[in-house]
């Protein structure tokens, strides 16, 4: 399955070499072409049965995942870090991890319990808490095989119950499953899709891509927070699982263009397949620099809800992701059909 396979897959900001890899394989595979540009994001081109009118439309996910990354070696050999992107740190402790590209296995660890004060045990553990340990005997063994600058990804396999995955990193792998699931269709108009790096970090990929493509539309496929959990009330949950796939109205990056809101509810109701709003108005997606790229483009966001995002291990409903690809996949076949003014 296209979002297991994805999600094992080390790719945190800045080194999505593998994640990128195993993408090109596939498309190449569809025979489709594809190139790079310098910053790692991947192009792939999808021409239509009906030829020669140069591709409007851009649709895009990002690859890379929030991590960590090795900031310096204790004499004892213990591991001391950074966080990539918007990491919960509280979630942290007692997660096993990947290291570099040898994926040397680790465990985040910190002060034992029955060793804290009083006063300790009250607070959140943080990054200044927090060490890697890989069982080096001190910092001469430790760096026989890990080096700083070195990148850290959650190291947890994906794994399903009936119609529930779980597993780390599908806030952007579940959106690069569903592009790939598109460009294996047939579809009368041409268009351009963009796996993109470096959206955790300030939406870096997205950026460029945007001024290479030059596209009139672009519709952004995401992975977005769930909160429907027992502490939170109901005006504050953002999205459910199992309530179909969200559209963002606004976010802290981007107001969404109507037209393409418009379009994508009146292609969910013709197909009659659930969707919901995103309540949550903050954070970013990559519309908000490809809206603003160039002369301006139209830009929409889609997402699949997904519960404990940005953390460890995270959950989300299969059925919300395949009405997602078939929402998709209307919203392309529509602006074929009947076109879209902006």
């Amino acid at each position: 399955m296209l979002i297991k396979e994805l999600s094992v897959i080390p790719g945190v900001s800045g080194d999505e070499t593998r994640v990128r890899n195993y993408i090109r394989e596939k498309v190449t595979a569809l025979g489709l072409p594809s190139h790079t540009d310098s910053l790692g994001n991947l192009y792939v081109s999808k021409e239509g049965r009906r030829r020669g009118a140069p591709p409007e439309l851009m649709l895009t996910a990002h690859m890379d995942e929030v991590g960590l990354m090795v900031s310096s070696i204790e004499k004892s050999g213990h591991l001391r870090f950074y966080k990539v992107g918007g990491v919960y740190e509280e979630a942290l402790i007692s997660k096993p991890v990947k290291i570099g590209t040898a994926d040397i296995l680790g465990v985040i660890g910190a002060k034992a319990i029955h060793l804290q004060k009083k006063e300790e045990r009250k607070k959140a553990l943080t990054i200044e808490n927090l060490y890697i340990d890989i069982g080096a005997k001190d910092k001469e063994d430790a760096e026989k095989v890990v080096k700083v600058g070195d990148y850290v990804s959650f190291y947890s396999e994906a794994s399903r119950y009936e119609d529930i995955i779980r597993g780390k990193a599908f806030d952007n792998r579940a959106g690069c499953a569903a592009l790939l699931e598109i460009l294996k269709r047939d579809y009368p108009c041409s268009f351009t899709v963009v796996f993109t790096v470096q959206e955790e970090v300030g939406i870096r990929g997205a950026r460029v891509a945007a001024y290479r493509v030059n596209p009139r539309l672009a519709l952004v496929i995401e992975t977005t927070i769930a909160a429907d959990t027992p502490e939170i009330k109901e005006h504050e949950l953002s999205t459910s699982l199992g309530g179909g796939p969200a559209f963002t109205v606004k976010d802290d990056s981007v107001i969404v263009h109507p037209h393409l809101l418009d379009r994508l509810v009146q292609v969910a109701g013709e197909q009659k397949r659930p969707y919901q709003f995103r309540r949550f108005g903050g954070s970013f997606t990559d519309a908000g620099a490809i809206a603003t790229a160039g002369g301006g483009v139209a830009a929409a966001v889609i997402s699949t809800p997904c519960r404990y995002i940005h953390s460890p291990l995270s959950m989300l409903n299969l059925k919300d992701w395949h009405h997602l690809v078939e929402i998709v996949d209307g919203f392309i076949r529509s602006i074929d059909e009947k076109g879209l003014e902006i």
